[in-house]
């Protein structure tokens, strides 16, 4: 069993930056990879970026490649997803998630765990 506590969120303006963070629990962090979505309201959840078990391969949804950058320490257990030049746009709840594959996924059927959400807020 994986846990997964995303903390870092907050209420910035925009042009404003906020890093999130992924703390996993237990000993197999270094075996698979995390994805980062995210939920406005009275939307989908959306993929925003993933990063594989190593950390070499990162991808990002076209939305906020350039602004957000995605990392993992392991040593930390975590994994970082740094946001900047917010927009009012990104406002959103964000969920970290464990993938099933090792090297991360755009796809919400490649990921078993889930954390609880950390929302941003974003304004104009």
């Amino acid at each position: 069993q994986v846990q997964l506590v995303e903390s870092g969120g907050g209420s910035v303006q925009a042009g404003g930056s906020l890093r999130l963070s992924c703390r996993a629990s237990g000993r197999t962090f270094r075996s698979y990879g995390i994805g980062w979505f995210r939920q406005a309201p009275g939307k989908e959840r959306m993929f925003v970026a993933t990063i594989s078990s190593s950390g070499s391969s990162t991808y990002y949804a076209d939305s906020v490649k350039g602004r957000f950058t995605i990392s993992r320490d392991t040593a930390k257990n975590t994994v970082y997803l740094q946001m900047n030049s917010l927009k009012p746009e990104d406002t959103a709840v964000y969920y970290c998630a464990k993938d099933t594959r090792g090297y991360g996924s755009t796809q919400f059927l490649h990921y078993d765990y889930w954390g609880q959400g950390t929302q941003v807020t974003v304004s104009s």
